[in-house]
């Protein structure tokens, strides 16, 4: 994500019917931090469940995207002080105390994502390892280390020249990925014994709405990304911000399920829980289990350049917001940086480490807690905050997004107890 700064200027309101080449860039960068772990592990999640709840999702996938990130934005340019951040809206609309809270649960709707990046990136690079090169596997305390201090070190060598620079893998990834799910079309094939029925079919699709929010989610750019459009088109950044996300919704949904039902249709269910069993990316078993070079040299290219292009989009997302929490604890703002990227950095090594499944992190803990802080809370914002009671007349969107994130935090609950 471009989160470059101009000028606080107030744009004449013909500009707002215009596209201009700055709201392309931002379609393309909140593309690209979403484009990461999750599109990778999707297929073999949603693809277990069968085709029928699969076609479900893809249903509802369009419209909890696009309603979501609206929400949030709307609820970040409903401050009264513009160029106010997450934290300082939260603060605003519900009291110190509760706005606290929220601002750590937004964190943590940022946080997990970047155990799983590093999760994910470990296990890419030491399946190319073993897998394409015919190396040793490498002892995993020193490889993760070494991958998550790279990272850790691109995103501090200077921000805003990396996250140009990597706006521009989305175009090549998402050229590839694209010819990749085209190319998977002539092994389709129906899945047998996907016809679910009654309950078996709604829990499936249930337990299945984490992992999706997450594979969809661009959250992490969103206060950055509604601060721009304010500073650009002062009272029409809402409007803007509403043609940018429709935009990017569209663009994120087609391709994703696309690729999502090239994979579940070209695999068997007995290969995707193969894929899940070992914990890795979707592209990685396929150049496993493939001759194909294309797809043996591509595959774990793609993954890898996926999960490092967004992780740095959320590290930056998850790096403000940890700031802004410890500062208010009484820290000075560089130190709070610097501890904050410390505990970061040994914390996403220490999970890369221990090697948690990816899937279950999704499920468990990122899914529903970005579907508290993007779809729960802009709702409920709307009926305690006078800036977004006019939004109270949208009802039926209204209750949409409060029910499918409801019910992806409830899928929490069942999965912690079953």
């Amino acid at each position: 994500m471009d989160i470059s700064v101009s000028s606080p200027v107030t744009a004449p309101v013909d500009n707002l019917s215009r596209w201009q080449r700055r709201d392309t860039q931002w379609v393309i960068s909140l593309f690209g931090t979403a484009v990461g772990a999750g599109i990778l592990f999707l297929p073999i999640n949603l693809g277990l469940g069968g085709i029928w709840p699969l076609l479900l999702v893809a249903v509802l996938a369009g419209p909890m995207t696009y309603l979501a990130h609206l929400g949030l934005t709307r609820f970040v340019l409903s401050s009264s002080r513009p160029g106010a951040d997450f934290t300082e809206v939260a603060e605003e609309h519900f009291g110190v105390v509760s706005g606290r809270l929220i601002s750590v649960l937004y964190f943590l709707s940022i946080f997990p994502i970047l155990l799983i990046y590093g999760v994910g990136l470990t296990n890419t690079v030491e399946s190319f390892m073993v897998n394409q090169l015919g190396m040793a596997m490498p002892p995993r305390v020193l490889l993760s280390g070494v991958l998550v201090f790279l990272m850790v070190a691109v995103m501090l060598a200077g921000e805003k020249a990396m996250l140009r620079a990597f706006a521009f893998m989305v175009y090549p990834l998402a050229a590839i990925l694209a010819a990749l799910s085209f190319y998977l079309i002539p092994q389709w094939q129906w899945p047998a014994g996907s016809d679910l029925q009654g309950l078996d079919f709604a829990k499936t699709v249930w337990l299945a709405l984490p992992v999706t929010v997450f594979a969809f989610s661009h959250a992490a750019a969103l206060s950055g990304f509604a601060n721009v459009q304010q500073r650009h088109y002062g009272d029409g950044a809402g409007e803007k911000s509403r043609q940018i996300l429709q935009r990017t919704s569209l663009m994120l949904v087609g391709f994703v399920l696309f690729f999502v039902f090239s994979c579940v249709l070209a695999l068997s269910p007995e290969q995707l829980a193969i894929a899940k069993a070992q914990n890795v990316s979707v592209l990685s078993y396929l150049a496993n289990v493939t001759d194909n070079p294309v797809i043996v040299t591509l595959g774990p290219l793609i993954a890898f350049i996926a999960i490092t292009s967004s992780f740095l989009g959320h590290f930056l997302g998850a790096r403000a917001s940890l700031q802004n929490l410890l500062a208010k604890q009484g820290l000075s703002s560089d130190r709070a940086d610097k501890v904050g990227i410390a505990f970061m950095f040994f914390a996403i090594w220490g999970a890369a480490v221990v090697n948690p499944s990816i899937l279950g992190l999704m499920e468990v803990l990122s899914g529903p807690v970005i579907a508290m802080i993007l779809f729960i809370m802009p709702v409920v914002a709307i009926y305690k905050v006078p800036a977004m009671a006019h939004l109270k007349r949208h009802r039926l969107a209204n209750g949409f997004i409060l029910l499918t994130g409801t019910l992806s935090v409830s899928a929490l609950l069942f999965s912690l107890l079953r």
